[in-house]
């Protein structure tokens, strides 16, 4: 099973321009496997804002119909952030405090046995989470 940072999740917008590997990643994988986090959510609502901010509100309100699309899709495999999340989140932040978003994506993995699906593996190293980079 699979956390899918904002990322990957955000690529499938490209449809057949999307990077290859990708989109082998999304046709080889069943669709209840995929789980997205709470701060994916985060992130898409954070990028539609900006662009709301500077004002193309077309590409906005674009944006915004996509994040209810996966809301909607994902709403039973959206994971959240809990107590027990933020306790493994603590000691990942604890020998380098870099990343805070990116290592709460790998606390809830850890947590739930998924592997993270993303672009950014470094940002990972060292947390002990499972990882896969479709890009490369």
């Amino acid at each position: 099973m699979y956390l899918v940072d904002t990322n990957v999740i955000s690529e499938t917008r490209k449809g057949n321009k999307a990077n290859r590997g990708t989109q082998e990643f999304w046709h080889s994988v069943d669709p209840d496997t995929i789980y997205l986090s709470v701060q994916t959510i985060g992130e898409i609502r954070r990028g539609v804002e900006s662009i709301k901010n500077r004002g193309d509100t077309t590409q906005a309100n674009a944006l915004e119909r996509w994040l209810n699309t996966l809301v909607t899709e994902y709403a039973d495999r959206i994971l959240v952030f809990d107590e027990d999340c933020a306790q493994v989140w603590g000691k990942l932040m604890s020998p380098s405090n870099q990343h805070p978003i990116d290592k709460q994506i790998a606390a809830i993995g850890l947590i739930h046995g998924l592997t993270v699906v993303t672009r950014n593996t470094v940002d990972f190293l060292g947390t002990g989470v499972r990882l896969m980079n479709p890009f490369s």
